[in-house]
């Protein structure tokens, strides 16, 4: 019996020294030397005005969502299948959650489809750039700058990833990225990133990061004392977390590398059943890059992903589905006022997409044993 699990992070062999380094300089806090180090990687590796190391994806959408200043009655446009934090972050701020759908062959969300949603309550849109593949930004950026929306891009899966060479992240007003154990680079399990790319939020971030206090400017020598002056809330991690993301860091282009040569086999290797017509595999759009984060198949039918799911688990493979719609979530309808809209594309990804294990020790000949499994089920 095989066992290849769908995903196992990584460990580059520093982090154990990093993390004791952070040990015994006496601050574990967070705001130390290894949050800033990681945060200035970022700002100087893709050009972040401001990067903020945040205890999770949830948390730097949390803070997106209070940057934007979202209060009750605010609309959001929000792309249906994704993560329930790219939703939940501003649901808790008060707004009305406005989902649309995802193009006809990406996850992504249908830029073509938002302006439609637009109304005079909408405050911001959130693309979500699903496996790392880039939305069309230029159109949400042009659609939001016409009805003065704020964009923030939910980039948790997208580090390392560009549309038309700029860097995810990098392109909204603000963008938010996880570093949970499922991603490319992991904090230790647990961790994120918010980038502020509108110098207007900047001042406010690092208050609202620091429990609304200034304390980050007492720090820095710019002010006698520091206090409360704003809401905010404990969103800073450990220089634990940070000393691990740091030594993941030092080892990102080997961790990107050895994860594209994997989708390439794998697409190379079911590309043939594709052409047939068994599945489609993942679109990539002419202004996208493939960060290697994930990589999926869409089944033609609910019951026929069941089948393959449980014919590759029989076989040792950690095959698995993603999200459900979260417009036909039970929180959802209990709280939506009005009709559930009709959203095809959601529902179909959600019922039919299936993604094959991907992590950087998974071996060339595991990746050929998961084709042929794939292969003799479409021949059974």
């Amino acid at each position: 019996m095989n066992n290849i699990p769908f995903n196992k992070p990584y460990l580059t062999g520093k982090e154990a020294h990093y993390m004791y380094q952070a040990v015994y300089t006496g601050k574990l806090s967070g705001n130390g030397l290894f949050t800033k180090k990681c945060q200035q990687f970022f700002e100087d590796k893709y050009g972040f005005k401001k990067a903020i190391m945040t205890t999770s994806g949830t948390d730097a959408l949390e803070m997106a969502a209070i940057l934007c200043d979202v209060k009750p009655g605010d609309e959001v446009i929000v792309p249906s299948y994704t993560f329930v934090s790219t939703a939940l972050a501003f649901v808790r701020q008060g707004a009305r959650i406005i989902f649309a759908d995802s193009c006809e062959n990406n996850p992504n969300i249908d830029a073509e489809k938002i302006e439609a949603l637009i109304t005079p309550k909408t405050k911001v849109i959130v693309p979500v750039h699903y496996a790392g593949v880039a939305c069309d930004m230029d159109r949400i950026m042009e659609i939001a700058s016409k009805h003065h929306i704020l964009v923030v891009e939910d980039a948790a899966q997208a580090i390392d990833s560009y549309y038309k060479g700029r860097p995810l992240g990098s392109i909204g007003h603000l963008g938010c990225f996880s570093f949970h154990e499922t991603k490319n680079i992991t904090a230790g399990g647990e961790g994120g990133l918010l980038t502020v790319n509108d110098e207007r939020f900047i001042h406010r971030a690092e208050i609202i990061w620091e429990k609304g206090t200034n304390r980050a400017e007492f720090f820095r020598g710019m002010v006698n004392k520091y206090g409360w002056v704003d809401t905010g809330s404990s969103f800073l991690p450990s220089e634990i977390n940070s000393a691990f993301l740091y030594a993941q860091i030092d080892s990102l282009e080997m961790i990107q590398a050895r994860r594209k040569a994997i989708s390439i086999k794998y697409k190379e290797g079911l590309k043939e059943l594709a052409m047939r017509g068994c599945f489609s595999l993942a679109d990539l759009p002419e202004y996208a890059t493939n960060n290697g984060h994930m990589f999926y198949v869409v089944c033609r039918s609910l019951n026929e992903r069941t089948a393959l799911l449980d014919f590759l688990k029989g076989q040792g493979v950690g095959a698995v589905f993603h999200y459900l719609s979260l417009h036909m979530s039970e929180y959802y309808k209990e709280h939506h006022q009005g009709p559930i809209p009709d959203l095809p594309n959601c529902d179909r990804f959600a019922d039919c997409l299936v993604r094959l294990p991907m992590y950087f020790e998974l071996k060339d000949e595991e990746v050929e044993l998961i084709i042929d499994q794939i292969k003799h089920f479409y021949s059974l």
